[in-house]
């Protein structure tokens, strides 16, 4: 009889794919380690499989598998009141969104991932996704507001690191006296 890998031993293999750059095989080792959770009754670890499918597929420019994998997840997240990954989720979707062009949409799901990222205490997570809402922002033209988004996501940095300490205070500055 074969042995059976399990469903994490399987996410441990993709996540090392993942870190080499190997998409296809992370995309086949997250879809086999969400799928035997699922089998499992883990509700929680397949949603995270998933995300971690989306993040793979966006690697691969496969915008719509991406978006497919996440639907739903940030639902399970927040059922399990797990708001940091609630917000991750939601994070994901957005930036499936936004490769499909779908900027409006992206741009309210980037706001919900923010919002929640803030009631979860993740400050560093929340100023990674106000960066990419204010790259979506310049994206669309509207430059007040990716001024705007960047200057949310940097408030609330407890410990910046030196690229934030300095984006701070070009931000903050007074260009006009």
């Amino acid at each position: 009889m074969i042995d059976q890998i399990s469903p994490q031993n399987l996410a441990d293999q993709a996540k090392l794919a993942f870190e080499r750059g190997d998409y296809p095989t992370a995309i086949k080792g997250f879809t086999e380690a969400a799928n035997q959770f699922l089998a499992d009754g883990n509700a929680l670890m397949t949603a995270e499989m998933k995300n971690n499918l989306c993040v793979a597929y966006l690697q691969e420019k496969k915008a719509k598998e991406a978006l497919e994998s996440v639907e739903g997840t940030d639902q399970i997240f927040a059922g399990a009141r797990d708001l940091r990954r609630q917000g991750m989720a939601l994070a994901n979707k957005a930036a499936a969104l936004q490769a499909l062009k779908r900027k409006e949409e992206a741009a309210e799901f980037y706001e919900k991932s923010a919002a929640v990222l803030e009631q979860a205490g993740e400050p560093e997570l929340k100023a990674d996704v106000y960066q990419a809402l204010a790259g979506l922002e310049v994206s669309r033209g509207k430059m007040v507001d990716a001024v705007t988004a960047m200057q949310s996501g940097l408030m609330g940095v407890e410990k910046p690191t030196l690229k934030q300490r300095i984006l701070k205070k070009l931000l903050f500055r007074r260009l006009w006296k």
